[in-house]
């Protein structure tokens, strides 16, 4: 069995992106970054999702010598021309502050009329192999954004997208519903076919 590493230490991705190789047919085992801790964190210098993906990814794979998959993802709102972009967990200026970013980010668009409030998650995820073999692959959610937050679930910017046809925010919704039409489902989805083209 190919051992596929994960580029990140957090267990609900490595959760997700097993379920989507699971329900795909693959047989690989997917471990988290956490089972080689000497590895130090990458610092994100792309100036994309993408860029910053196989950052992850490469970094990743030379080190352990497993094939890795990194991701990277944000939020981009139609009238900040894509921002906060590859800056949205920092927007606020601390690292995964959530709320600090959310509330920056709604007192920016506070003036914003309701038609002018689109927004959308986007996800890249890539796959490195030792040999630098890469491919990028992307996911995303449109939406709209509201004005309050709303909901319990997820993290980061869910308590206020809206994705288009739902009455409800990303936060609002339930594990299974999320990850059904979420960007990094998208994304982690289209993956598969590259594992499988790559990995066998």
């Amino acid at each position: 069995m190919t051992r596929l590493i994960l580029a990140t230490r957090n267990a609900g991705k490595i959760t997700e992106l097993r379920a989507i190789l699971a329900d795909a047919g693959l047989p690989h085992e997917l471990i988290g970054a956490d089972a080689y801790p000497g590895i130090p964190d990458v610092k994100e210098t792309g100036v994309t999702f993408a860029e910053n993906a196989l950052l992850k990814a490469h970094a990743l794979a030379r080190a352990t010598g497993l094939p890795a998959v990194a991701d990277d993802s944000g939020l981009c709102v139609d009238v900040m021309n894509g921002a906060p972009g590859i800056f949205s967990a920092r927007w606020a200026g601390r690292h995964g502050d959530d709320r600090a970013n959310l509330d920056l980010l709604l007192a920016q668009l506070s003036d914003i009329a309701d038609e002018h409030r689109g927004a959308s998650f986007a996800c890249a995820a890539a796959l490195a192999l030792p040999d630098g073999t890469e491919r990028v692959v992307e996911g995303h959610l449109p939406g709209t954004l509201r004005r309050a937050p709303a909901g319990t679930g997820g993290f980061g910017y869910d308590p206020i997208l809206q994705p288009e046809g739902e009455t409800r925010t990303c936060a609002e919704l339930t594990a299974e519903e999320k990850n059904a039409i979420s960007h990094r489902g998208k994304a982690f989805r289209a993956l598969v076919p590259v594992v499988r083209e790559l990995l066998g």
